[in-house]
Protein backbone atom coordinates (compact mmCIF):
# COMPACT_ATOMS: atom_id res chain seq x y z
CA UNK A 1 0.00 0.00 0.00
CA UNK A 2 1.38 3.27 -1.07
CA UNK A 3 0.51 4.94 3.00
CA UNK A 4 2.93 2.50 4.36
CA UNK A 5 6.07 2.70 1.52
CA UNK A 6 5.85 6.44 2.04
CA UNK A 7 5.79 6.51 5.80
CA UNK A 8 9.21 4.13 5.45
CA UNK A 9 10.23 7.00 3.82
CA UNK A 10 10.10 8.96 6.90
CA UNK A 11 13.13 9.46 10.11
CA UNK A 12 11.75 6.64 13.07
CA UNK A 13 10.80 9.18 14.81
CA UNK A 14 8.24 10.64 12.01
CA UNK A 15 6.59 7.50 11.70
CA UNK A 16 6.45 6.94 15.16
CA UNK A 17 4.25 10.25 15.48
CA UNK A 18 2.36 9.41 12.38
CA UNK A 19 1.17 5.67 14.48
CA UNK A 20 1.05 8.34 17.12
CA UNK A 21 -1.58 10.18 15.54
CA UNK A 22 -3.97 6.48 15.06
CA UNK A 23 -3.40 6.23 18.44
CA UNK A 24 -4.69 9.55 20.07
CA UNK A 25 -7.56 9.63 17.48
CA UNK A 26 -8.83 6.06 18.53
CA UNK A 27 -8.08 6.86 22.22
CA UNK A 28 -9.99 9.97 22.36
CA UNK A 29 -12.76 8.90 19.97
CA UNK A 30 -12.90 5.53 21.55
CA UNK A 31 -14.42 7.42 24.83
CA UNK A 32 -15.22 11.27 24.52
CA UNK A 33 -18.32 10.63 22.22
CA UNK A 34 -19.59 8.60 24.62
CA UNK A 35 -19.11 10.62 28.13
CA UNK A 36 -22.11 12.59 27.49
CA UNK A 37 -24.38 9.39 27.70
CA UNK A 38 -22.99 7.86 30.70
CA UNK A 39 -22.59 11.03 32.68
CA UNK A 40 -26.31 11.47 32.26
CA UNK A 41 -27.64 8.11 32.18
CA UNK A 42 -25.47 6.36 34.11
CA UNK A 43 -24.53 8.46 36.64
CA UNK A 44 -27.77 10.39 36.63
CA UNK A 45 -26.14 14.03 36.61
CA UNK A 46 -28.17 16.95 35.10
CA UNK A 47 -27.62 18.14 31.82
CA UNK A 48 -26.53 21.19 33.25
CA UNK A 49 -23.46 19.42 35.53
CA UNK A 50 -22.83 17.13 32.32
CA UNK A 51 -22.05 20.60 30.30
CA UNK A 52 -20.23 21.67 32.83
CA UNK A 53 -17.77 18.74 33.09
CA UNK A 54 -17.76 18.79 29.29
CA UNK A 55 -16.98 22.37 28.63
CA UNK A 56 -13.88 22.16 31.41
CA UNK A 57 -12.76 19.37 29.31
CA UNK A 58 -12.72 21.66 25.93
CA UNK A 59 -11.89 24.70 27.94
CA UNK A 60 -8.60 23.45 29.52
CA UNK A 61 -7.59 22.24 25.79
CA UNK A 62 -8.48 25.07 23.60
CA UNK A 63 -7.13 27.73 26.18
CA UNK A 64 -3.90 26.26 26.58
CA UNK A 65 -3.06 25.17 23.44
CA UNK A 66 -0.34 28.24 24.12
CA UNK A 67 1.39 26.76 26.60
CA UNK A 68 1.29 23.66 24.86
CA UNK A 69 3.29 25.64 22.07
CA UNK A 70 5.39 27.48 24.17
CA UNK A 71 6.26 24.50 26.42
CA UNK A 72 7.59 22.30 22.89
CA UNK A 73 9.68 25.46 21.81
CA UNK A 74 11.35 26.19 25.39
CA UNK A 75 11.58 22.48 27.15
CA UNK A 76 11.91 20.36 23.48
CA UNK A 77 8.72 18.53 21.36
CA UNK A 78 9.66 15.53 22.73
CA UNK A 79 9.21 15.91 26.37
CA UNK A 80 6.27 17.68 26.07
CA UNK A 81 4.80 15.22 23.70
CA UNK A 82 5.57 12.46 26.51
CA UNK A 83 4.02 14.70 29.25
CA UNK A 84 1.34 15.21 27.34
CA UNK A 85 0.33 11.64 26.83
CA UNK A 86 0.99 10.37 30.30
CA UNK A 87 -1.45 12.97 31.27
CA UNK A 88 -4.26 11.99 29.06
CA UNK A 89 -3.66 8.34 30.38
CA UNK A 90 -4.13 9.82 33.93
CA UNK A 91 -7.23 11.64 33.09
CA UNK A 92 -8.81 8.93 30.98
CA UNK A 93 -8.17 5.95 33.86
CA UNK A 94 -10.19 8.79 36.18
CA UNK A 95 -13.11 9.09 33.89
CA UNK A 96 -13.07 5.05 34.01
CA UNK A 97 -12.73 5.21 38.70
CA UNK A 98 -14.36 8.29 39.63
CA UNK A 99 -17.88 9.17 39.94
CA UNK A 100 -18.15 12.36 41.84
CA UNK A 101 -18.06 15.51 40.32
CA UNK A 102 -14.37 16.55 41.80
CA UNK A 103 -13.37 13.61 40.45
CA UNK A 104 -14.91 13.95 36.89
CA UNK A 105 -13.60 17.50 36.92
CA UNK A 106 -10.17 16.80 37.04
CA UNK A 107 -10.14 13.99 34.65
CA UNK A 108 -11.25 16.68 32.49
CA UNK A 109 -8.71 18.90 33.43
CA UNK A 110 -6.52 16.33 32.96
CA UNK A 111 -7.45 15.00 29.95
CA UNK A 112 -7.76 18.93 28.70
CA UNK A 113 -4.53 19.79 29.47
CA UNK A 114 -3.10 16.71 27.81
CA UNK A 115 -4.39 17.48 24.16
CA UNK A 116 -2.72 21.14 24.90
CA UNK A 117 0.41 19.82 25.31
CA UNK A 118 0.82 17.26 22.39
CA UNK A 119 -1.14 18.88 19.86
CA UNK A 120 1.21 21.74 19.03
CA UNK A 121 4.25 20.20 20.26
CA UNK A 122 3.25 17.16 17.96
CA UNK A 123 2.50 18.92 14.46
CA UNK A 124 6.22 21.15 15.50
CA UNK A 125 8.33 18.30 15.99
CA UNK A 126 6.95 16.47 12.85
CA UNK A 127 7.31 19.92 11.29
CA UNK A 128 10.98 19.77 12.19
CA UNK A 129 11.65 16.15 11.40
CA UNK A 130 10.08 16.00 8.23
CA UNK A 131 12.14 19.20 6.62
CA UNK A 132 11.34 20.34 3.30
CA UNK A 133 9.11 16.81 2.75
CA UNK A 134 6.25 18.47 5.27
CA UNK A 135 3.47 18.33 3.08
CA UNK A 136 3.48 14.72 2.84
CA UNK A 137 4.05 14.08 6.17
CA UNK A 138 1.05 16.50 7.44
CA UNK A 139 -1.03 14.12 4.12
CA UNK A 140 0.42 10.91 6.20
CA UNK A 141 -0.58 12.58 9.43
CA UNK A 142 -3.99 13.31 7.82
CA UNK A 143 -4.50 9.52 6.94
CA UNK A 144 -3.51 8.41 10.57
CA UNK A 145 -5.68 10.98 11.95
CA UNK A 146 -8.95 10.26 9.90
CA UNK A 147 -8.41 6.42 10.35
CA UNK A 148 -7.99 6.61 14.21
CA UNK A 149 -11.36 8.93 14.23
CA UNK A 150 -13.04 6.23 12.44
CA UNK A 151 -11.52 3.12 14.57
CA UNK A 152 -12.12 4.61 17.79
CA UNK A 153 -15.98 5.19 17.84
CA UNK A 154 -16.33 1.68 16.18
CA UNK A 155 -14.18 0.14 19.07
CA UNK A 156 -16.10 2.67 21.47
CA UNK A 157 -19.09 1.01 20.07
CA UNK A 158 -18.21 -2.35 20.66
CA UNK A 159 -16.35 -1.80 24.09
CA UNK A 160 -20.01 -0.33 25.54
CA UNK A 161 -21.56 -3.61 25.06
CA UNK A 162 -19.27 -4.23 28.50
CA UNK A 163 -19.38 -0.97 30.18
CA UNK A 164 -18.40 2.76 30.03
CA UNK A 165 -15.41 1.74 32.68
CA UNK A 166 -14.00 -0.52 30.41
CA UNK A 167 -13.95 2.03 27.37
CA UNK A 168 -12.58 4.45 29.59
CA UNK A 169 -9.67 1.62 30.61
CA UNK A 170 -8.81 0.85 27.04
CA UNK A 171 -8.42 4.32 26.45
CA UNK A 172 -6.53 4.94 29.24
CA UNK A 173 -4.21 1.91 28.11
CA UNK A 174 -3.81 3.12 24.68
CA UNK A 175 -2.26 6.37 25.78
CA UNK A 176 -0.01 4.60 28.23
CA UNK A 177 1.28 2.73 25.45
CA UNK A 178 2.14 5.61 23.30
CA UNK A 179 3.82 7.55 26.66
CA UNK A 180 6.28 4.29 26.30
CA UNK A 181 6.91 4.17 23.37
CA UNK A 182 7.55 7.73 22.58
CA UNK A 183 9.86 7.67 25.90
CA UNK A 184 11.67 4.80 24.20
CA UNK A 185 11.88 5.76 20.58
CA UNK A 186 11.56 9.66 20.13
CA UNK A 187 15.10 10.95 20.05
CA UNK A 188 15.85 14.09 21.93
CA UNK A 189 16.90 17.31 20.04
CA UNK A 190 18.67 20.58 21.12
CA UNK A 191 15.97 23.07 22.19
CA UNK A 192 17.28 26.35 20.41
CA UNK A 193 16.69 29.59 22.69
CA UNK A 194 14.62 31.99 21.15
CA UNK A 195 16.00 34.89 22.71
CA UNK A 196 13.48 36.44 24.63
CA UNK A 197 10.88 35.71 27.34
CA UNK A 198 7.63 33.76 26.82
CA UNK A 199 5.50 36.79 27.08
CA UNK A 200 8.18 38.13 24.39
CA UNK A 201 7.21 35.21 21.89
CA UNK A 202 4.07 35.41 22.00
CA UNK A 203 4.34 39.28 21.57
CA UNK A 204 6.48 38.55 18.56
CA UNK A 205 3.72 36.14 17.20
CA UNK A 206 1.14 37.95 17.71
CA UNK A 207 2.25 41.13 16.00
CA UNK A 208 2.80 38.75 12.85
CA UNK A 209 -0.21 40.69 11.04
CA UNK A 210 0.30 38.25 8.02
CA UNK A 211 0.13 35.15 10.30
CA UNK A 212 -2.79 36.37 12.80
CA UNK A 213 -4.76 37.15 9.05
CA UNK A 214 -4.06 33.51 7.68
CA UNK A 215 -5.17 32.20 11.24
CA UNK A 216 -8.54 34.39 10.77
CA UNK A 217 -9.05 33.16 7.47
CA UNK A 218 -9.04 29.82 8.15
CA UNK A 219 -12.12 30.01 10.45
CA UNK A 220 -14.21 28.36 7.69
CA UNK A 221 -11.90 25.28 7.86
CA UNK A 222 -12.53 24.44 11.89
CA UNK A 223 -15.99 25.22 11.18
CA UNK A 224 -16.77 23.02 8.19
CA UNK A 225 -14.20 19.95 9.49
CA UNK A 226 -16.78 19.77 12.80
CA UNK A 227 -19.61 19.14 10.44
CA UNK A 228 -18.13 15.93 10.68
CA UNK A 229 -19.54 15.90 13.75
CA UNK A 230 -23.06 17.78 13.66
CA UNK A 231 -24.44 18.67 10.41
CA UNK A 232 -23.46 16.03 8.89
CA UNK A 233 -24.45 13.22 11.38
CA UNK A 234 -27.72 15.16 11.77
CA UNK A 235 -28.44 15.16 7.85
CA UNK A 236 -27.56 11.55 7.39
CA UNK A 237 -30.03 10.36 10.25
CA UNK A 238 -32.51 12.45 8.91
CA UNK A 239 -32.09 11.14 5.35
CA UNK A 240 -32.26 7.62 5.91
CA UNK A 241 -34.20 7.33 9.61
CA UNK A 242 -31.48 5.31 10.99
CA UNK A 243 -29.18 6.24 13.53
CA UNK A 244 -25.89 4.29 12.41
CA UNK A 245 -25.96 6.42 8.63
CA UNK A 246 -23.48 8.77 10.35
CA UNK A 247 -21.06 5.90 10.85
CA UNK A 248 -21.74 5.29 7.27
CA UNK A 249 -20.63 8.96 6.65
CA UNK A 250 -16.91 8.14 8.17
CA UNK A 251 -16.23 4.76 6.64
CA UNK A 252 -16.50 6.66 3.42
CA UNK A 253 -14.71 9.73 4.20
CA UNK A 254 -12.01 7.38 5.81
CA UNK A 255 -11.54 4.98 3.01
CA UNK A 256 -11.24 8.21 0.60
CA UNK A 257 -8.74 9.51 2.35
CA UNK A 258 -6.25 6.48 2.65
CA UNK A 259 -7.50 6.02 -1.40
CA UNK A 260 -6.50 9.56 -2.30
CA UNK A 261 -4.87 11.68 0.06
CA UNK A 262 -1.23 11.23 -0.56
CA UNK A 263 -2.07 11.45 -4.10
CA UNK A 264 -3.85 14.24 -4.07
CA UNK A 265 -0.73 16.15 -1.95
CA UNK A 266 1.77 14.80 -4.04
CA UNK A 267 0.38 16.07 -7.51
CA UNK A 268 -0.47 19.39 -6.14
CA UNK A 269 2.95 19.90 -4.49
CA UNK A 270 4.49 20.11 -7.76
CA UNK A 271 1.74 22.96 -8.93
CA UNK A 272 2.33 26.75 -8.34
CA UNK A 273 2.33 27.88 -4.56
CA UNK A 274 0.57 26.23 -1.91
CA UNK A 275 -1.47 29.06 -1.01
CA UNK A 276 -3.83 28.69 -4.85
CA UNK A 277 -4.32 24.98 -3.39
CA UNK A 278 -5.06 26.26 0.39
CA UNK A 279 -8.18 28.36 -1.44
CA UNK A 280 -9.42 25.84 -3.76
CA UNK A 281 -9.28 23.43 -0.95
CA UNK A 282 -11.57 25.81 1.04
CA UNK A 283 -13.59 26.90 -1.91
CA UNK A 284 -14.51 22.71 -2.34
CA UNK A 285 -15.30 22.50 0.94
CA UNK A 286 -18.13 25.40 0.56
CA UNK A 287 -19.24 23.44 -2.13
CA UNK A 288 -19.46 20.34 -0.57
CA UNK A 289 -22.76 21.60 1.40
CA UNK A 290 -24.50 22.94 -1.88
CA UNK A 291 -26.05 19.35 -2.82
CA UNK A 292 -28.36 19.21 0.15
CA UNK A 293 -29.59 22.59 -0.60
CA UNK A 294 -30.36 21.56 -3.84
CA UNK A 295 -32.01 17.94 -3.30
CA UNK A 296 -33.17 16.10 0.03
CA UNK A 297 -32.18 12.45 0.39
CA UNK A 298 -29.25 10.30 1.50
CA UNK A 299 -27.39 10.60 -1.59
CA UNK A 300 -26.49 14.35 -1.25
CA UNK A 301 -25.67 13.75 2.09
CA UNK A 302 -23.07 11.37 1.08
CA UNK A 303 -21.92 13.84 -1.96
CA UNK A 304 -21.64 16.54 0.68
CA UNK A 305 -19.31 14.00 2.96
CA UNK A 306 -17.18 13.18 -0.03
CA UNK A 307 -16.63 16.75 -1.02
CA UNK A 308 -15.83 17.91 2.76
CA UNK A 309 -13.07 15.89 3.25
CA UNK A 310 -11.77 16.14 -0.63
CA UNK A 311 -11.41 20.06 0.55
CA UNK A 312 -9.71 19.18 3.77
CA UNK A 313 -7.34 16.57 1.96
CA UNK A 314 -6.49 19.25 -0.52
CA UNK A 315 -6.42 21.78 1.61
CA UNK A 316 -5.28 20.47 5.07
CA UNK A 317 -1.37 19.24 4.36
CA UNK A 318 -0.25 22.43 2.93
CA UNK A 319 -1.84 24.54 6.24
CA UNK A 320 -0.10 22.64 8.50
CA UNK A 321 3.31 23.53 5.93
CA UNK A 322 3.04 26.61 6.04
CA UNK A 323 2.61 27.44 9.77
CA UNK A 324 5.81 27.37 10.60
CA UNK A 325 7.31 29.45 7.95
CA UNK A 326 5.76 32.60 9.01
CA UNK A 327 8.38 32.96 11.74
CA UNK A 328 11.50 31.73 13.21
CA UNK A 329 12.19 28.16 13.84
CA UNK A 330 12.62 28.53 17.59
CA UNK A 331 8.74 29.74 17.59
CA UNK A 332 7.42 26.55 15.18
CA UNK A 333 5.68 25.17 18.70
CA UNK A 334 4.79 28.31 19.63
CA UNK A 335 3.00 30.08 16.05
CA UNK A 336 0.91 26.20 16.29
CA UNK A 337 -0.05 26.53 19.30
CA UNK A 338 -1.25 30.20 18.85
CA UNK A 339 -2.90 28.90 15.61
CA UNK A 340 -4.42 26.37 17.60
CA UNK A 341 -5.85 28.59 19.71
CA UNK A 342 -7.74 30.66 17.12
CA UNK A 343 -9.08 27.50 15.43
CA UNK A 344 -10.61 26.27 19.18
CA UNK A 345 -12.49 29.75 19.52
CA UNK A 346 -13.38 29.76 15.45
CA UNK A 347 -14.59 26.33 15.84
CA UNK A 348 -16.60 27.11 19.02
CA UNK A 349 -18.03 30.08 17.37
CA UNK A 350 -18.89 28.19 14.26
CA UNK A 351 -20.34 24.97 15.89
CA UNK A 352 -22.45 27.75 17.49
CA UNK A 353 -23.99 29.87 14.58
CA UNK A 354 -24.70 26.36 12.50
CA UNK A 355 -27.04 24.70 15.61
CA UNK A 356 -28.55 28.12 15.92
CA UNK A 357 -29.74 27.61 12.03
CA UNK A 358 -30.31 24.13 12.38
CA UNK A 359 -33.17 24.82 15.29
CA UNK A 360 -34.36 27.75 12.92
CA UNK A 361 -34.36 25.76 10.22
CA UNK A 362 -36.25 23.50 11.53
CA UNK A 363 -38.63 25.41 13.35
CA UNK A 364 -39.24 27.52 10.19
CA UNK A 365 -39.47 24.69 7.66
CA UNK A 366 -36.06 25.58 6.03
CA UNK A 367 -34.06 22.42 5.81
CA UNK A 368 -31.53 24.56 3.70
CA UNK A 369 -30.85 27.14 6.44
CA UNK A 370 -27.88 25.76 8.16
CA UNK A 371 -26.26 24.08 4.52
CA UNK A 372 -25.91 27.34 3.33
CA UNK A 373 -24.72 29.00 6.17
CA UNK A 374 -21.39 26.57 6.23
CA UNK A 375 -21.33 27.10 2.11
CA UNK A 376 -21.33 31.21 3.24
CA UNK A 377 -18.25 30.07 5.94
CA UNK A 378 -16.45 28.35 3.38
CA UNK A 379 -16.57 30.54 0.71
CA UNK A 380 -15.11 33.57 2.95
CA UNK A 381 -12.61 31.52 3.98
CA UNK A 382 -11.53 30.75 0.37
CA UNK A 383 -11.65 34.21 -0.44
CA UNK A 384 -10.13 35.40 2.54
CA UNK A 385 -6.69 32.87 1.43
CA UNK A 386 -6.91 34.39 -2.14
CA UNK A 387 -7.05 37.52 -1.14
CA UNK A 388 -3.89 37.54 1.29
CA UNK A 389 -1.84 35.16 -1.41
CA UNK A 390 -2.91 37.97 -4.37
CA UNK A 391 -1.08 40.43 -2.02
CA UNK A 392 2.20 38.32 -1.21
CA UNK A 393 1.52 38.33 2.62
CA UNK A 394 1.64 34.17 3.03
CA UNK A 395 5.04 32.69 2.93
CA UNK A 396 6.38 30.44 -0.12
CA UNK A 397 7.68 27.24 1.04
CA UNK A 398 11.53 27.80 -0.55
CA UNK A 399 11.34 31.29 0.57
CA UNK A 400 13.36 32.40 3.68
CA UNK A 401 10.43 32.75 6.33
CA UNK A 402 11.48 35.73 8.40
CA UNK A 403 10.71 38.45 5.92
CA UNK A 404 7.92 36.81 4.15
CA UNK A 405 6.74 36.51 7.55
CA UNK A 406 6.09 40.28 8.15
CA UNK A 407 4.93 41.24 4.50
Amino acid sequence: MRTWREMRGFPLAVQLLLVNQLGVNTGFYLLIPYLATHLGENLGMSAAVVGIVLGVRNLSQQGLFIIGGSAADRLGARGVIIAGCALRTVGFALFALGDGLPVLLAASVLSGLAGALFNPAVRAYLAQEAGERRAEAFALFNVFATTGALVGPLLGSALLLVDFRTSALTAAGIFAVLTVAQALVLPARKVEPSGSGVLGDWREVLGNRAFLAFSLAMVGMFTLENQLYLLLPDGAREATGWDGAAGIVFLVGTVANLAFQLRITGSLKSREDRARWIAVGLAVMALAFVPPVLAPGAVPVLASALLLYLGIMIASPFVMELIPRFGRPELTGTYFGIFYVVSGVAAAVGNTVVGWAMDAGESAGRAWLPWVCCAVFGAASAGGIAWLRRRGALPAPAEPVREKADA
